[in-house]
C-alpha cells in the first residue's frame, strides 16, 4: 500500500486565548480529495492556512511525502509552493496578477519552475485556457476584463499548469452564482480525476463536498468532531453538530 502524501499530527494554532485549531490529525492519500466543513469560525480556514504554510502552527507536525514541512528551510517551502503544491483562493483576485494578461498569469507559474522558451510557454498557456473553458482569443486580455467565474477558472489554470501533486482549495465556489458554481465544480471534478490530484478543500457547502470529496472532516470550535467517508458522514452523521449541519441543509 502506498504511503500518505500528507500526514498531520496534533496540529494547533492559537491567537492568544482563542483557539484557531487544536489536536488535528489525519492522513491524506495520493489521489484523494479530503473535504473540511464547518460554520464560520470553526477553524477550517486556519487549519488550511497552517497546512499550506501561510501560518506557522504553535504545535504539531506536518509531513509531506516523508519530509518534515515545519523543519524545512523557507526557500524549500517556497519551492514546494511553486511546484508540487498549489493554492486556490476563494477570491480569484488574491491568486491572480490582475495587471498582466491571462496568458502571462499562466506563464509566470511555468517560468517560476524554470521554463524559458516563449513559444512553448504560450502554447501551454493556450492549452490550459482551453482546459478551463476560456477561449484562446482572450489570452492577451487582463483578468479585470473577465467575469468572476472566468477569473476563478483562470486561477485554476495558473495553479495546475505545473502539474502539482497537492492542491489546497479555500471555498473555490464561494461568492459565485449557482449556475457558475455548477460549471466550475464539474470542471474541478474532471481535472482532479484526470490529473490524479490530492486535494484538501475547505467549504461551508455540503453539496460541494458531496460532489468532490472522497472523505470528510467536520470541524467545530477548532476541533475535528467527526470524520469518515463523505457519503457515510452526510447520510448517517454520528456527532450532534454534524447532524445539525446536515439537517439545516435539508430544511432549506
Amino acid at each position: 500500500m502506498s504511503a500518505p502524501i500528507l500526514s498531520v499530527r496534533g496540529l494547533e494554532r492559537r491567537y492568544g486565548a482563542r483557539i484557531g485549531c487544536t489536536g488535528v490529525g489525519f492522513d491524506l492519500w495520493p489521489g484523494e480529495v479530503l473535504g473540511m466543513v464547518g460554520e464560520s469560525g470553526s477553524g477550517k480556514s486556519t487549519l488550511l492556512s497552517c497546512l499550506a504554510g501561510h501560518q506557522r502552527p504553535d504545535a504539531g507536525s506536518v509531513t509531506y511525502d516523508g519530509r518534515d514541512v515545519l523543519a524545512m528551510p523557507e526557500t524549500e517551502r517556497r519551492r514546494l509552493a511553486r511546484t508540487e503544491w498549489a493554492y486556490v483562493h476563494q477570491h480569484a483576485r488574491e491568486g491572480l496578477r490582475m495587471g498582466v494578461s491571462a496568458g502571462a498569469n499562466v506563464g509566470e507559474r511555468l517560468m517560476a519552475t524554470g521554463a524559458r522558451h516563449y513559444g512553448r510557454i504560450r502554447a501551454q498557456a493556450i492549452d490550459w485556457l482551453d482546459r478551463v473553458e476560456i477561449d484562446e482569443t482572450r489570452i492577451d486580455d487582463r483578468p479585470t476584463a473577465f467575469s468572476g467565474g472566468m477569473q476563478q477558472r483562470l486561477q485554476i489554470a495558473r495553479n495546475l499548469v505545473t502539474g502539482p501533486r497537492l492542491v489546497f482549495m479555500d471555498e473555490p465556489t464561494g461568492g459565485l452564482d449557482v449556475s457558475v458554481q455548477a460549471r466550475l465544480l464539474d470542471l474541478l471534478r474532471g481535472l482532479v480525476r484526470d490529473m490524479g490530484l490530492s486535494v484538501i478543500i475547505v467549504t461551508h457547502d455540503l453539496a460541494v463536498v458531496r460532489l468532490l470529496a472522497d472523505r470528510l472532516m467536520v470541524m467545530k470550535s477548532g476541533r475535528v468532531v467527526e470524520q469518515g467517508l463523505t457519503d457515510q458522514v452526510l447520510d448517517d452523521p454520528q456527532d450532534a453538530y454534524t447532524q445539525l449541519l446536515v439537517s439545516s441543509v435539508l430544511q432549506v
